[in-house]
């Protein structure tokens, strides 16, 4: 019996294993998110998040907290949350990917939002760097799903810490001079750094979808936002990189209000960073 049990266990380590494996595309990321909202029907969260995450996962619960320590105090794990990516990329290297889309949480009264999750390779498996979830309304509009294979593969064989410092301080700078122009030019200034398919979450709101229509939402209600980058990484095929911080929000309406972000940036056809995630959570103080 105990033969037994060890063999299954051993069998339930490897499938796993399977299911997390990474092979660079971002069909490879879409299947194992699929586990893990399995595993977590199945096995509720604390369980599931401990295993999907590294030494340095950070989950928005709602300030950033690692992953491990925030869910082995947990006393029993939640399995009534599900959700449905319909946006995903995996960076030429294959070693970052992220995806977002609605979440459902509850059966009697449901409660809805739009989360983003952050993903890394670790010895050939995804694992999750970041996780956090926006609430909202019942979404109402129906958003294409959009699954965004890698065009080519670029990985460089070696990569010393002096050339992977670099490469995070180019991600710091253009944050840096996006902060600058906030505080001289205004909500205007998103206008020079968002993709043209950009996508907002922002609390209490539906997934904002489009360059124009994420302006159009600011310049509606906000009047300043001054950003304080605490982390960031970047992919080492140098298309993909995330930041995250605190930012303050001044609305119109004679408001402010602190969040914690997570931005998600790509390098254009003129190598310039340039954001296609934008997701805010209210920050506890």
């Amino acid at each position: 019996m105990k033969h037994l049990f060890s063999t299954t266990i051993a069998s339930l380590l490897a499938l796993s294993a399977f299911a997390q494996k990474s092979d660079g595309t971002t069909k490879s990321l879409v299947n194992a998110e699929k586990e893990f909202a399995k595993s977590i029907a199945k096995n509720g969260d604390k369980e599931t998040y401990i295993e999907y995450s590294s030494a340095n996962t950070l989950v928005f619960r709602p300030n950033p907290v690692n992953a491990k320590t925030f869910y082995a105090s947990q006393s029993k794990g939640e399995n009534e949350v599900s959700w449905t990516p319909n946006l995903a990329k995996v960076s030429r290297s294959g070693d970052i990917g992220f995806t977002t889309g609605p979440y459902e949480v509850g059966t009697a009264e449901k409660k809805y939002g739009q989360y983003l999750s952050i993903w890394k390779t670790e010895n050939g498996k995804w694992k999750l760097a970041i996780d956090l979830g926006t609430e909202s309304n019942k979404p109402l509009a129906k958003v294409a799903t959009q699954f965004v294979e890698p065009k080519d593969h670029v990985a460089p064989k070696f990569l010393n810490e002096r050339e992977i410092k670099a490469g995070k301080e180019i991600i710091l700078t253009t944050e840096k001079t996006l902060n600058t122009l906030l505080k001289t030019h205004g909500i205007a200034a998103f206008g020079g750094f968002l993709t043209s398919d950009a996508r907002l979450l922002f609390p209490g709101n539906e997934a904002i979808n489009g360059k124009g229509n994420i302006i159009s939402f600011y310049n509606g209600m906000i009047s300043k936002i001054n950003l304080k980058t605490t982390g960031v990484d970047k992919a080492i095929g140098s298309d993909l990189a995330y930041t995250y911080g605190v930012a303050t929000v001044d609305y119109k309406a004679d408001l402010r209000e602190s969040f914690n972000y997570v931005f998600v940036y790509e390098k254009g056809a003129d190598f310039s960073w340039n954001l296609i995630v934008q997701a805010f959570i209210p920050a506890e103080r």
